[in-house]
């Protein structure tokens, strides 16, 4: 990597990642440091040493213990969460718990992941429900427009707003506690994806009062890829649907509560990425002086700084508000000029070129419709100020930069 100081050197070492590339991209799909993959590696020796003995009288109380420490970290009581194997599955099974009737409405907002309003249109659509969505600008973003889109976008019979911390394309910190508060205040349950948000931004869950929150630990928990979680508010929890009917179905057991026997197994399944979430807590509190809050600080920095280099080299406005960045930001490219997609997974072709012919992994995206686009970056510990600019002068080598 190009301009590496010694202590980015140092963290970024930490990880496996390919030094001949610019990685800015941690937001898709994370990255695992080697320490927390070495020990996922140990678990999964433990696990074919003896099978049985691992799954049948180990795995619950491991499940247990991992439970409690990523509860501790979230601000959660741990009976009250699940872990699942990525947030769209918990949006699923949060969606299919709910008895919809006809004129029931979910608000959504036009920053919402794609995989995750499909499950609304889908699911709501079986039931009679409609899918409303508030339409929240970008750029021109700020925490007040933010609410006021939200708020408008409800009616007498919005049953559930599904309202996302951190949103995927436009990489918006949405003002969560106050969209909570008001839609809890018009009647409102509120269910928040919180894909983007362990490891970016401050979390207490309970405090925050939503009905469902739902989150990864593989993005920047940089937990093993496939741990995510599921927090449901104790007083919803009877009757939850999990995402697999399983044993837990009939269980005759009394000892733990029906949300924990029908979500701790859903069937024969590799478990050590969930059973890795108290690792990837804990090498990432002592990678940097100051634990996590060093690490949410140190990274939110340099993905301003990041945006700021690429909004200049764009000759773009920067596009909301600083107090909506976390470790993501979203740029928009002055260039509409761009070829529509045929890559598999969509990518533009500026995405295919700048990792293809420049080595640097970032997000092009469009937005609002093709032919627009904008550009997302991630900022981890492994990224310094020199990865932006190399981004930079390789988006302006290629795009028509504003005047």
């Amino acid at each position: 990597m190009s301009g590496v100081t010694p202590a980015s050197a140092e963290l970024a070492r930490l990880w496996n990642l390919d030094p001949q590339r610019i990685f800015l991209n941690h937001g898709s799909f994370g990255a695992c440091p080697a320490a927390v993959l070495a020990e996922q590696t140990r678990l999964r020796a433990r696990l074919e040493r003896d099978p049985v003995g691992f799954m049948a009288l180990e795995l619950e109380p491991l499940l247990d213990g991992a439970r409690r420490e990523l509860g501790a970290f979230l601000g959660a009581d741990p009976d009250d969460l699940a872990f699942l194997h990525n947030t769209t599955t918990a949006v699923t099974a949060v969606l299919r718990s709910i008895d919809w009737r006809g004129g029931d409405e979910i608000l959504i907002t036009s920053h919402t992941y794609n995989a995750v309003r499909n499950a609304a249109v889908e699911i709501a659509g079986r039931g009679g429900a409609t899918v409303t969505v508030a339409q929240i600008p970008f750029p021109g973003t700020t925490a007040e427009n933010v609410v006021e889109s939200v708020l408008a976008g409800v009616t007498a019979r919005t049953r559930l707003a599904l309202v996302d911390h951190v949103t995927s394309p436009t990489a918006l910190v949405l003002p969560i506690e106050r969209l909570v508060r008001e839609l809890t205040a018009r009647g409102v349950e509120v269910f928040v994806d919180g894909a983007h948000a362990p490891g970016m931004v401050p979390l207490d869950v309970e405090r925050l009062g939503a009905a469902y929150y739902a989150g990864n630990c593989h993005k920047w928990l940089c937990a093993p890829k496939g741990a995510a979680f599921l927090w449901v508010e104790r007083s919803r929890q009877k009757g939850f649907e999990p995402p697999v009917v399983s044993h837990g179905s009939n269980s005759t057991r009394t000892d733990r509560s029906r949300f924990r026997l029908e979500l701790d197994w859903l069937g024969t399944d590799d478990p050590t990425a969930f059973l890795c979430v108290p690792a990837a807590i804990r090498v990432l509190a002592s990678a940097v002086e100051g634990g996590w809050p060093a690490i949410l600080s140190r990274n939110r920095a340099l993905a301003l700084a990041g945006r700021a280099i690429l909004c200049e080299a764009l000759g773009v406005a920067a596009p909301c508000d600083e107090e909506l960045i976390g470790s993501m930001a979203s740029v928009p490219l002055p260039d509409a000029s761009g070829a529509p997609s045929t890559h598999p997974w969509g990518w533009d072709p500026l995405q295919a070129a700048l990792r293809a012919e420049d080595g640097i992994d970032g997000l092009v995206q469009k937005w609002p419709v093709f032919p627009k686009r904008l550009v997302r970056i991630s900022a981890q510990l492994y990224n310094e100020p020199a990865h932006y600019r190399t981004l930079a002068a390789a988006l302006t080598r290629r795009v028509r930069v504003s005047a």
